[in-house]
């Protein structure tokens, strides 16, 4: 079986900045994916990271553009 790379973590200041954009864009804790996919560009950072961030604040993404949520 083939190992998972871990994601790149992020520095405590980006950490707290991407939190903040996601709270910011979230409405009822709540967020579509290209909104997700817009701050990961904009702080220029994987797309996976906005995901865990949205996990740990309990926001949900909605509307993903690959059908997964």
């Amino acid at each position: 079986m083939q190992k998972i790379k871990p994601l790149t973590s992020l520095k405590p200041d980006q950490r707290s900045e991407l939190e903040q954009y996601l709270r910011s864009a979230s409405d009822e804790n709540r967020i579509h994916c290209s909104r997700a996919l817009a701050i990961a560009k904009s702080l220029g950072i994987p797309p996976e990271e906005v995901g865990k961030a949205a996990n740990k604040l309990k926001i949900k993404i909605s509307k993903c553009q690959l059908g997964c949520f």
